[in-house]
């Protein structure tokens, strides 16, 4: 790296801290390749898969039109695996807008997404259910029609299975309503029933889950700003308590939406901020981003007020073995050179075949990659499939930042297309224990140098792939 470059780039980062913007080593928000709203965890085989709401970059109001799903097993690396669902899952949906926050649930090795979205007449408000047999989609429309018809308000559904094996879906702005699901998940019985016992301050965003015999219920609290409030129960109907807020409203998110776990024995809050919108402009656009928070429970069952989404995000669970195929889109951070954020940073692009892969790679940008474990002097080699259409360049390998030690350079050239894919292997030295992993591309062209698909680490004596 270039003197010049190290003083830029050391020079928009503390300029971007300043202006409490993204910083250079911010894990916060956890997903920097689109912009992703209304989080909706579920914790499913050791695995957190993450379905998010997306937010179009041309985006002025909500422009939406997808979901997408992104996993993770150290919370702090997030693989993408693209859209899972769209507006075109269900045909009799409206098609331009209106793809608003999901939740999934896996049922007896079968996966559920509730949607809210629109149809052509009004009231337009309704919610549908997309089914699969994996949690990676693609979820199908097996209705053909909603769930729950019509309403003013029919948004934000949540939903849980309780320990009897009865389904609850609450949903609702600006008031809060449950149905009973049958055990096929796509029907209910009995009426709809409006909550009298609606919480304080309850806005929308409902987050419903039960934790040691107590239900809880989450929701974007105050309008506007909105932060996060709860409820609790004794049952799964109510009536809800009123028990405070998980997170005050904040003059730098106008909304909220929480999403709530608990994962290899810490508990996770999940919302959202602007915090990369107001990385490109001034102006307040309806483009969000995820973020995440570790809390914990006092002993009663009630939640301490977290502070703000901080920057730092939260500490990596165990460490990410590259010794097995990674997936390129699997990152804890991307960044682009002119800034130091995410403005001019790679994309994720998803194709039939290869599916989810890297793309708009350009001199300067780089992906880091948290906690990798390279064991005790074992590494010998790196492989990578790219594909390049351009003169290609170069992806360099640097120990925990952008300008530290380099282990290794891969050279790129052209491939004969954006798609036509080749795996290319250089040696690497040098690496031991964890550490964080950045890939720093390079090359002398102007705009994209290649596209990249995954990688792996290799040790000695390992067979070498063609």
């Amino acid at each position: 790296m270039t003197r010049l470059y190290k003083l830029r780039t050391l020079a928009l980062c503390v300029a971007v801290a300043l202006s409490e913007s993204v910083s250079c080593g911010a894990q916060n928000p956890i997903i920097q390749t689109n912009f992703t709203a209304d989080p909706a965890p579920l914790v499913y085989n050791g695995t957190v898969y993450l379905y998010t709401s997306h937010d179009e970059e041309d985006a002025t109001g909500f422009h939406m039109l997808n979901w997408k799903l992104y996993t993770s097993t150290d919370m702090v690396n997030w693989t993408d695996h693209g859209t899972v669902a769209s507006l075109k899952t269900f045909p009799w949906a409206v098609q331009s807008n209106d793809a608003w926050a999901p939740q999934a649930i896996e049922r007896n090795g079968k996966f559920y997404l509730y949607v809210p979205i629109s149809v052509p007449e009004r009231p337009k408000n309704v919610i549908a259910v997309g089914v699969s047999d994996s949690p990676f989609g693609p979820f199908k429309d097996v209705l053909g029609h909603p769930l729950i018809d019509k309403a003013i308000g029919n948004i934000d559904p949540t939903v849980f299975v309780d320990d009897d094996g009865q389904a609850y879906l609450y949903w609702g702005n600006p008031n809060l309503w449950y149905v009973k699901l049958n055990r096929d998940m796509i029907s209910y019985s009995g009426d709809i029933v409006k909550v009298d016992s609606k919480p304080k301050n309850y806005q929308e965003g409902p987050w419903f889950y039960k934790r040691n015999s107590r239900y809880y219920m989450a929701y974007a609290s105050h309008c506007c700003p909105e932060g996060i409030g709860y409820a609790m129960s004794s049952n799964p109907t109510g009536p809800w308590e009123y028990k405070g807020m998980i997170m005050d409203p904040d003059s730098r998110s106008s909304g909220n939406h929480p999403g709530i776990i608990d994962y290899k024995g810490s508990s996770y809050a999940f919302g959202f901020n602007y915090t990369l919108n107001f990385a490109l402009t001034d102006v307040h656009r309806e483009r969000r981003s995820i973020t995440l928070a570790k809390f914990s429970y006092n002993s009663d069952g009630t939640i301490s007020t977290l502070p703000w989404w901080s920057k730092e995000g939260v500490p990596q669970v165990g460490t990410l073995n590259p010794f097995v195929r990674v997936e390129a889109e699997t990152m804890a951070w991307e960044s682009g050179p002119t800034t130091g954020v995410w403005t001019t940073g790679v994309r994720t692009a998803q194709d039939d075949k290869i599916g989810v892969y890297v793309t708009n790679i350009t001199n300067g940008d780089f992906i880091k990659v948290r906690g990798v474990d390279f064991g005790a002097n074992q590494v010998s080699s790196f492989t990578a499939s790219v594909a390049s259409a351009s003169n290609g360049g170069s992806i360099e390998l640097h120990l925990d930042s952008v300008d530290g030690p380099k282990i290794g350079s891969l050279p790129v050239s052209s491939t004969g297309g954006w798609n036509k894919w080749k795996t290319k292997t250089t040696t690497v030295s040098g690496a031991t224990g964890a550490h964080d992993l950045y890939f720093l591309f390079r090359g002398d062209v102007t705009g994209q140098l290649f596209n990249f698909d995954y990688w792996k680490l290799s040790k000695k004596g390992a067979k070498q792939p063609k």
